[in-house]
């Protein structure tokens, strides 16, 4: 039995099990600051092992940037944040102290590539990239089944994108601007739009999902020639909005040119949409777990 928490920019999620058809407890903390949301959540795995759970090991999957350098004097911890408060957060300190079990960490979006690779989207696949927009836009990759990790760890929700023609929205990412992250996240819909993306009706949320779609094909470009996975799976809020990846697989084609010419690239097996949903980062953050406990 293992023990995940995905840290998210608006709510946690704890989970006991071991993967998605074998989910013990889990329960969703919204955030607020660092301190209350690490103990509500330290607090539901003291009571699992108080009323007889035994944790082999220990996972946290979380947002970004990390520092994951182990032996680093500050690893395990968030480092410069646009979300207010959490800057230079220790994640792991309390938990290790605590729970005295294997940890395993790494960022959300990592841990729900490997979900997906195991339970889901991309199943029986070598190279593939996991995408979410939502809150953010962030992206994993993994090849022959290793997450792909440098000095940090990708940042697919901050590459540089072309912009739509006659789009002059100025962005809202504090470090870039019109990035992808700054140009289709959901704050950055709110922004446009002066609402939320998921109350949007009409003519307003189908221009929404054109937009949405065309940036995150534009994104698909970029990390296809960057990376030439074989499969792209898109998660998160607005990336499994109605229509969103319809609109992107239109795109695509088009954004990519004919060039190099694969006919993969067309086939809708190339960009999917994750099959578990709101759940690949909590189970994925089992599998760090698991990891760990190796």
């Amino acid at each position: 039995m293992y023990g995940g928490l995905e840290a998210g920019g608006t709510k946690f999620v704890c989970i006991i099990g071991t993967g998605p058809d074998d989910i013990v407890d889990v329960l969703r903390i919204d955030v607020g600051s660092p301190d209350g949301t690490l103990e509500s959540a330290l607090a539901f795995f003291q009571r699992a092992i108080a009323s007889g759970v035994h944790l082999e090991g220990f996972g946290i999957a979380s947002f970004g940037p990390l520092e994951l350098r182990p032996g680093h004097p500050h690893y395990g911890s968030i480092t410069n944040t646009p979300k207010p408060g959490w800057s230079g957060t220790d994640l792991i300190g309390r938990f290790v102290e605590t729970l005295g079990v294997p940890l395993g960490f790494d960022t959300d979006v990592n841990a729900a590539a490997l979900a997906e690779g195991r339970w889901g989207g991309a199943r029986s696949i070598d190279a593939w990239i996991y995408l979410t927009l939502g809150t953010g836009i962030g992206g994993g990759a993994v090849v022959d089944g290793r997450l792909v990790h440098g000095r940090g760890h990708p940042e697919m929700g901050h590459i540089s994108i072309q912009r739509r023609s006659g789009d002059r929205f100025d962005g809202i990412c504090p470090f870039h601007g019109d990035c992808f992250e700054g140009l289709a996240s959901g704050p950055a819909l709110e922004a446009r739009y002066g609402r939320r993306a998921e109350t949007l009706t009409g003519q307003e949320r189908m221009a929404a999902v054109e937009l949405v779609g065309y940036y995150l094909a534009v994104g698909a470009r970029s990390l296809t020639y960057a990376l030439a996975p074989e499969r792209i799976v898109v998660g998160g809020g607005l990336g499994l909005m109605d229509g969103v990846i319809d609109a992107a697989r239109a795109t695509l084609d088009l954004q990519l040119g004919g060039y190099p010419g694969l006919p993969e690239h067309r086939a809708a097996s190339f960009l999917v949409p994750a099959e578990l949903g709101a759940m690949a980062g909590p189970t994925g953050a089992l599998i760090l777990a698991e990891a760990a406990a190796r």
